[in-house]
């Protein structure tokens, strides 16, 4: 399965995060409809049909990906 990038998912959980927080506040139904909108985005990017599942698929994704900007060396020497 493909995923978006990591940048891509950060935007998507941080998205949906400031939209849970925003509909606990308001309660309307433009907070609720945004908030569906996020949801659904972030399980179509992840492959997954509840919040829960795309938001561990996504830490998933983002810790194998942190850890492999790890092991790649940022700089590369060149030596003559």
């Amino acid at each position: 399965m493909l995923l978006p990038s990591p940048e891509t998912l950060r935007n998507l959980i941080a998205r949906y995060e400031e939209l849970q927080v925003r509909h606990a506040e308001q309660g309307t139904y433009e907070s609720a409809r945004e908030l569906e909108d996020a949801t659904y985005t972030l399980c179509v990017s992840t492959g997954t049909r509840t919040p829960e599942a795309a938001l561990l698929v996504a830490q998933e994704h983002l810790s194998r990906a942190t850890a492999a900007e790890a092991a790649t060396p940022s700089e590369v020497a060149l030596t003559a």
